[in-house]
């Protein structure tokens, strides 16, 4: 049996994360290297293992647990109540459609989206170097474990001790689950028949296979001497989304609710890449239908409780092997989807149900229900990993979340930056939001303190021009920090200084 170490204190109140201070900057290294010193558990010759449970195409508010949605999830309200909470966690965007690509390259690299992007064709050069994520851990003592989908470009069975049922992006997809449902029209898709392939391939459900090897990663795991480090990455709820039929039925369409900022068509989906030429927004038909959205969110609420259903077996097995209490367990997706938000289909937005997601945190000494709305990027979640493991995070730009769960909030942001390809930039600062559609000319301006389902574009109303102008500013700065080479002043003339 392994050695236990004692929990960390307890480090934070509830109230106490509500109004952080900022800093622009990372942590130098000094200051991270104390932050590992103040921490009982890493510097404990018996370290804690951590388990990342990761999604896909999740949406921020499909937890049951956090009020959002009329959603079955009983084992992530179960994460959310033992642990914090991270309620603003967001990818910072892509620089392709296959949004994924780019949020999984930030979280393997650890580098901010432009210098990920840059990275990206010769991804394999950095585990030449063993600088990705589960070499880093590895590297600190832990045996590293993976199964599911990577979508790095690199070969996960390089990077990991152990690799099982390694898959691509998606499921393999058909014409049936496109352009559907039309209402009075026979559907041909059905969700839960096997023929249809997808996440039935191979004749056993995805995301139970996810499961069934990550309970015997556990097994074999509690046997070891060294601490575990297990990268579990689902493809659910990506489409086609697809469960058995218990799992739907569990959701008539009359349990729906339509999104209160449902539109028939987005204004702008040409111009900012989400038109019918877009993958993801061919899912269905043009104009959106209140038919069609809830038919789509039917399957999408009845894939996420599937899965909630395997991470349920999973934290089971964590339990049962006696290692629960030794183990931080960290749950996110890749980014939102908006699944008939603002007549949008897909993630290549910049609109809060595809720019954000879930972001759990259980670990010794974490407050059991804590909620933080520090704004934090979903790959955090690296740096998180290795000031557990006690492991440096030079060449990492993104930030552990530990400090706010201490309640130090010096380590907190400033601001958000986001961004798709060259047709979206955002920037989220102080309860405001500008989104900027450069090749459109178009800016928006929510005020997400008032209006979260960013419904009244006050962009126009004199009253902003000032603040308009402000969060242009700060965006400028941010892409300074991070390399975005996109220039906008031309575009928004008005705006620019």
């Amino acid at each position: 049996m392994k050695r236990r170490f004692p929990q960390m204190p307890k480090v934070i109140s509830q109230d106490s994360l509500r109004m952080p201070g900022f800093l622009l900057t990372c942590l130098p290294m000094r200051a991270a290297l104390l932050a590992v010193f103040l921490l009982p558990s890493v510097v404990a010759s018996d370290k804690p293992s951590v388990l990342f449970l990761f999604a896909d195409d999740q949406c921020h508010e499909t937890i049951r647990a956090l009020g959002h949605t009329d959603i079955d999830t009983p084992n992530l309200d179960r994460l959310a109540a033992r642990g914090a909470t991270f309620t603003h966690a967001c990818n910072m965007g892509s620089w392709l459609p296959a949004v994924c690509v780019a949020s999984r390259t930030m979280l393997a690299t650890g580098r901010t989206l432009w210098r990920a992007n840059a990275l990206h064709p010769d991804t394999d050069q950095e585990r030449k170097a063993g600088r990705l994520w589960p070499q880093r851990m590895a590297q600190a003592g832990y045996e590293t474990w993976f199964t599911g989908k990577w979508h790095v470009n690199t070969d996960a069975a390089k990077c990991f001790d152990h690799a099982a049922n390694l898959r691509g992006g998606m499921p393999k997809d058909g014409v049936s689950h496109y352009h559907r449902p039309v209402e009075g029209v026979p559907d041909a898709w059905n969700p839960s028949d096997p023929k249809f392939g997808g996440f039935w391939e191979g004749g056993k459900h995805w995301s139970e296979v996810v499961a069934d090897d990550a309970v015997g990663f556990i097994e074999r795991a509690a046997t070891s001497e060294k601490p575990f480090f297990m990268y579990i990455a689902f493809n659910a709820p990506h489409d086609p989304r697809q469960s058995p039929q218990e799992y739907v039925d569990r959701y008539p369409l009359d349990r729906i609710a339509l999104p209160e900022n449902f539109l028939p068509e987005y204004p702008h989906k040409d111009t900012i890449g989400c038109g019918p030429d877009l993958r993801d927004e061919r899912l269905a038909p043009f104009p959106r239908t209140e038919f069609a959205v809830k038919t789509h969110r039917r399957e999408y609420y009845a894939l996420i409780s599937h899965l909630d259903a395997q991470i349920g077996r999973i934290l089971d097995a964590l339990d049962a092997s006696g290692e629960a209490e030794n183990t931080w367990i960290l749950f996110t997706a890749d980014h939102g989807l908006a699944v008939g938000h603002h007549g949008l289909f897909g993630k290549q937005n910049l609109y809060e149900h595809s720019l954000r997601v879930p972001f759990l945190v259980n670990g010794p000494g974490v407050e059991p229900g804590a909620r933080i709305a520090t704004p934090i990027y979903l790959q955090d979640a690296m740096a998180t990993a290795l000031e557990i493991a006690g492991e440096p995070s030079d060449c990492v730009e993104f930030r552990s979340v530990l400090p706010l769960l201490r309640g130090e909030s010096a380590t907190a942001r400033e601001a958000i930056y986001a961004a798709y390809l060259d047709l979206q930039r955002a920037v989220v600062h102080e309860g405001w939001k500008l989104i900027l559609y450069p090749k459109a000319k178009v800016a928006r301006l929510y005020h997400l303190a008032d209006d979260p389902l960013e419904q009244t574009d006050l962009a126009d109303d004199p009253a902003q021009t000032e603040r308009t102008k402000a969060l242009f500013a700060k965006l400028r700065e941010l892409q300074i920090e991070f390399d975005d080479p996109l220039d906008l002043s031309s575009a928004f003339p008005n705006l620019a200084p």
